[in-house]
């Protein structure tokens, strides 16, 4: 049965109804088409579907959309800044070339966010242990691992 629910997705308030049993990376693709959120595993093992929940990154794949009620989600299309700049994230994915399908991208992206809130200098070593929880079948990580140091040293200036 659909019931209505309130969040806040990107700095934006929505009112929308959804099932008691649709998943939060089901209701940002489908019913706000904010397909950043890639779907891969559902079962909250690959880490595409990374977004951040209340300012922390979670699995949307392992939250029910009315869980999300009340509170701030940010997905990968909330990061860029209104002139269409990228984070510095976005930008040294980019610069990098820590992407080559992209499916795993978005949810790299948000995870490092996360721990570079958390930590602001992290080293090769904590960055790898950290996006232990997303999973890339194209890259070998190391560009991405460069990628997220080179945001953190920008991020930092």
């Amino acid at each position: 049965m659909a019931k209505r629910l309130t969040l806040t997705v990107n700095g934006k308030e929505h009112s929308i109804e959804a099932e008691e049993n649709a998943l939060l990376s089901e209701l940002l693709r489908e019913q706000l088409n904010l397909t950043g959120t890639h779907r891969g595993c559902d079962t909250g093992q690959c880490g595409a579907c990374t977004v951040h929940l209340d300012g922390r990154a979670v699995k949307a794949c392992n939250v029910l959309a009315h869980q999300a009620a009340g509170h701030e989600v940010l997905t990968i299309e909330g990061l860029a800044g209104n002139a269409g700049n990228l984070h510095p994230l976005q930008q040294a994915f980019k610069d990098c070339h820590a992407l080559q399908c992209g499916f795993c991208t978005p949810g790299m992206v948000m995870s490092a966010l996360d721990l570079l809130r958390s930590d602001p200098d992290p080293d090769a070593a904590t960055v790898r242990l950290e996006l232990e929880g997303n999973l890339c079948r194209c890259t070998g990580y190391e560009n991405i691992v460069k990628a997220v140091l080179q945001a953190a040293r920008q991020m930092r200036k």
